[in-house]
């Protein structure tokens, strides 16, 4: 039987779905997103026009060792 990609993608996302449930596909999905944009220039360019103090600022503090 010969079957055409649209077949095995809807396949395929009927079975995600039954086995993680709705938003659990979403979630499985989105690890494949590719998204837009160059992420280390745009960071690089955060990075460098952002004063250290204000890294320090947002900083988590460490958890105290019991």
């Amino acid at each position: 039987m010969h079957r055409t990609l649209d077949d095995i993608r809807r396949d395929g996302l009927d079975a995600l779905r039954k086995r993680l449930g709705r938003a659990g596909m979403i979630r499985f999905l989105q690890q494949f997103e590719t998204g837009a944009g160059d992420y280390a220039t745009e960071r690089h360019v955060w990075v460098d026009t952002t004063p250290l103090d204000a890294f320090k600022k947002r900083r988590t503090p460490r958890r105290s060792k019991r």
